[in-house]
């Protein structure tokens, strides 16, 4: 196995080379997936760099622990590299969640087969030469592109690849556990979710209002974290309706590469005719399109393209189908509330347990909604606020495992107890 040291030196030139290739990369990123330049410029490109500069330092860092039982033994703990490890990773965020999977698996001591999504291959294509200039040995990483169904099921059968790192749908993350767990293999699944955003009347209000819509529709709302079910406590929302409907109507949709554009294309005409059928779906339920709901059309460059205006609902049920299933686009749903125990129930009606964000100043009730709600994260007056130290991952039906930090590290390894009587 390369030594640590080793290890953390080529980790670091690819740091640099992602870091130097920013602008090439985010272009890649917005062409062949319709997020706007800006954003992949923002998030997209510098998160892939600091998923391979904290693991390249966290290889330095990681330890065996040893414990002495009293007068009689020894005991210390080894971790060994798993060896050829899976990981599969989505369209939404195609660098960013690709090198989240593999940082960890080559800082770890493991070969990696990994597959990024069919719909947006062209930054883990360029991330290979980036690879190859760093000097990372041949064969550590070995990315395969393909379909799912193909590919992704030829690595997750495969006997001697031993851990699967996946993130997508939860259908894909059915299939893989299936297959998978049969064969003993040690599982990551960040699947699904269905987000809530609860705002209590006591909260910081244009603090608030800006990190709401831009939870609801960055990225085009095409993040697995986005808050997409929002309950407003009922003093303010009447007023947070209206403001909210406000701003959320100054968005401009538009060609993805224009500086001033903020929602850009949908990835592709499936999904596009997935949410539309969603915003139907809504309106036979009884839900009332407060602004959006349509498709927009664009001319020259993007005439071709697909693209949503960001859409508000309101008067849905909490537990009608537009609220209970993931859409994965620039829809949100807006309903009022009356008491803790009421927009817990809310929250906690889905079979997604992803994370959540709570807005109010009121100290005592931020952590007893935190304590409560049934999320893998919680965020309490901000939204996606990552520190990589932090473990990564969902409850219920949106996955198993959890990713980020040490907890990535110990996933990719293999522990063996060791006890010298003495």
């Amino acid at each position: 196995m390369t030594p640590a040291d080793e290890r953390f030196e080529i980790l670091m030139r690819l740091v640099g080379l992602i870091e130097r290739d920013l602008e090439s990369l985010a272009l890649a990123e917005s062409v062949d997936n319709g997020k706007t330049v800006a954003i992949a410029k923002r998030l997209d490109i510098p998160r892939a760099a600091s998923n391979f500069r904290f693991y390249a330092t966290a290889a330095m860092h990681t330890f065996d622990e040893s414990h002495e039982t009293t007068g009689q033994a020894i005991n210390y703990t080894l971790r060994h590299p798993l060896g050829v490890v899976g990981c599969i990773s989505p369209w939404n965020l195609p660098l960013y969640l690709f090198t989240w999977k593999i940082a960890p698996a080559i800082a770890a001591g493991c070969t990696v087969v990994a597959k990024p999504s069919e719909v947006t291959p062209m930054t883990a294509y360029l991330f290979s030469k980036l690879c190859i200039e760093a000097g990372l040995p041949a064969g550590v990483l070995n990315i395969v592109h393909g379909t799912g169904p193909k590919v992704g099921s030829a690595i997750v059968s495969h006997k001697d690849v031993k851990a699967i790192s996946f993130t997508g749908g939860t259908k894909t993350g059915e299939s893989i556990a299936r297959v998978a767990a049969p064969m003993f293999k040690k599982l990551s699944l960040e699947l699904g979710g269905k987000n809530p955003n609860i705002i209590f009347a006591d909260c910081n209000y244009d603090e608030m209002l800006a990190e709401t819509r831009r939870a609801a529709f960055a990225n085009q709302g095409e993040i697995c974290l986005c808050g997409s079910r929002i309950f407003v406590e009922r003093p303010i929302y009447e007023q947070f309706k209206r403001d909210f409907v406000e701003q959320v109507s100054t968005l401009k949709v538009g060609d993805p590469l224009e500086a001033d554009t903020d929602v850009g294309a949908i990835v592709s005409k499936q999904h596009f005719d997935k949410i539309m059928s969603y915003i139907e779906l809504a309106r036979a339920e009884g839900g009332t399109i407060l602004t959006g709901g349509e498709q927009v059309h664009l001319d020259g460059r993007c005439s071709d393209g697909w693209f949503v205006e960001p859409t508000i609902i309101e008067g849905l049920s909490y537990d009608c189908r537009t609220n209970q299933e993931e859409i994965f686009g620039p829809v949100a749903t807006i309903m009022p509330f009356d008491t803790e125990d009421e927009v817990l129930a809310y929250a906690n009606s889905v079979r997604y347990g992803l994370s959540s964000t709570i807005w109010t100043e009121n100290l005592s009730r931020a952590h007893r909604m935190a304590a409560k709600i049934e999320t893998g994260i919680v965020w309490i007056n901000c939204w996606l606020l990552r520190d990589l130290r932090t473990p990564f991952g969902g409850m219920k039906n949106s996955g198993v495992g959890r990713e980020g930090g040490f907890e990535a590290l110990k996933f990719f390894t293999e522990e063996k107890n060791v006890c010298v009587k003495l």
